[in-house]
């Protein structure tokens, strides 16, 4: 049952419940967008579902709005949009805004735009970027948070890391000389898993469901096993036994902090790196089937269908056709 995953990254056995997944947040690619905007200016910006959007304000202030919250940022604002989901930034609540791409962006280079708006208003600098991730387990982690993520100047005003991190950024995305680009898209790496550390710490969201799961002494212990051992003929009776409770006991407490049965998320997360796999190599979906405990790949197709939204045969086809 172990040959479908043997070319799978193999994860460390860390005791920081969100280690594991914070080191694998490497980014695959990567694409930054300077802005001088001068009041009044709005933009919207599409949904790029699987892309983690951010936007750092360099210079003046402006307003971000999703669904119905307008929620104002200053000068050395960072904002995360793990998921990618469409939203608006303008100058004020007021302002009326265009969709991104009629904006006038211009392309200097595979991984690099500038935009000019000029206007009568005072001017605001953002450092916009979009970003994908590979492999698997550090995006499953982007997956759990929220719809936005943003950090105020006055959240860290004692933390001299980030102050001087925004202070290079913004001194490279002034010059932009030869080197800038590098630099900036390293930092701005940093800086991302930085603001979801302090989400992590910080959050009273990040006290709750999967996140208090992962945190807990017992049900994390089992998460962590689930996660690192995959392949493993895990029962409840031995994930129970790594929790050191009893079945019954574990059952109820596993379902009341991740919101499903263990044998549930267990199936999910199986069929998640199925999914990674088929994206990555080729491997015959029998072979998945039996490495997911199917003994089929016609019950396995329907799992995996159930579970990721389509059919194995789509998520080949589609990789191939990428390629």
């Amino acid at each position: 049952m172990t040959k479908a995953y043997d070319s799978q990254p193999r994860f460390p056995q860390n005791q920081d419940p969100f280690g594991v997944f914070i080191e694998q947040l490497k980014p695959l690619n990567s694409l930054y967008c300077f802005s001088t905007l001068s009041a009044p200016w709005g933009l919207e910006l599409p949904a790029m579902p699987g892309r983690l959007m951010m936007h750092i304000v360099t210079n003046g202030h402006c307003v971000i709005t999703h669904n119905d919250e307008q929620v104002p940022l200053a000068e050395g604002s960072l904002v995360l949009i793990p998921h990618g989901k469409g939203h608006c930034i303008k100058s004020g609540i007021n302002a009326s805004t265009i969709p991104f791409f009629d904006s006038g962006v211009r392309h200097l280079s595979p991984n690099l735009e500038v935009l000019d708006i000029p206007g009568p208003g005072d001017t605001t600098k953002l450092i916009c970027g979009v970003v994908s991730f590979d492999p698997l387990i550090g995006q499953y982690l982007l997956e759990q948070l929220p719809y936005i993520l943003y950090l105020q100047p006055d959240e860290y005003s004692d933390a001299a890391w980030l102050t001087s991190t925004l202070d290079l950024i913004k001194r490279e995305a002034q010059n932009l000389v030869p080197g800038s680009e590098t630099i900036i898209t390293r930092l701005a790496e940093i800086l991302m898993i930085q603001l979801i550390r302090h989400w992590l710490d910080h959050s009273p969201l990040a006290k709750e469901g999967w996140f208090a799961a992962m945190r807990d002494e017992r049900i994390g212990a089992t998460l962590r096993a689930i996660h690192q051992q995959p392949e493993k003929r895990w029962t409840v009776e031995r994930l129970a036994s790594v929790a050191c409770m009893s079945r019954s006991a574990f059952a109820a407490r596993f379902t009341e902090l991740v919101g499903k049965s263990a044998k549930s998320y267990l199936t999910e997360w199986r069929l998640t790196l199925a999914h990674y796999q088929l994206r990555n190599r080729k491997v015959p979906l029998i072979e998945l089937a039996l490495s997911c405990g199917y003994e089929s790949e016609a019950a396995f197709s329907r799992a995996f269908k159930r579970v990721i939204g389509f059919s194995p045969s789509s998520t080949v086809s589609e990789e191939n056709h990428s390629k």
